[in-house]
């Protein structure tokens, strides 16, 4: 069983801010977020996290797209799509 202990500690507005809205953002009270703060404070820096890599694979076009035109075909494609949505009302 933890024991808990009642202190007067003056906090900075921006810490009490920041508490706030975390409070808020978890749906739990404003002691709670202040205690999680102060213990993942007390824990350390975390550990560090491998970087992230983002996968990558080769752009195979279908034949007959030329890829060095892709925004005018976007463009097209995008006035195609709005002009069939205005002729069914949306």
């Amino acid at each position: 069983m933890m024991h808990a202990m009642r202190t007067t500690v003056t906090l900075d507005d921006d810490v009490v801010a920041g508490l706030k809205a975390a409070a808020h953002e978890r749906d739990i009270s404003f002691k709670e977020a202040l205690n999680d703060a102060v213990r993942n404070g007390l824990a350390g820096p975390a550990a560090a996290r491998e970087p992230f890599v983002m996968r990558t694979s080769a752009m195979r076009a279908r034949p007959g797209i030329d890829l060095d035109k892709a925004l005018r075909l976007a463009g097209e494609l995008e006035d195609a799509e709005i002009l069939r949505k205005l002729a069914l009302g949306k």
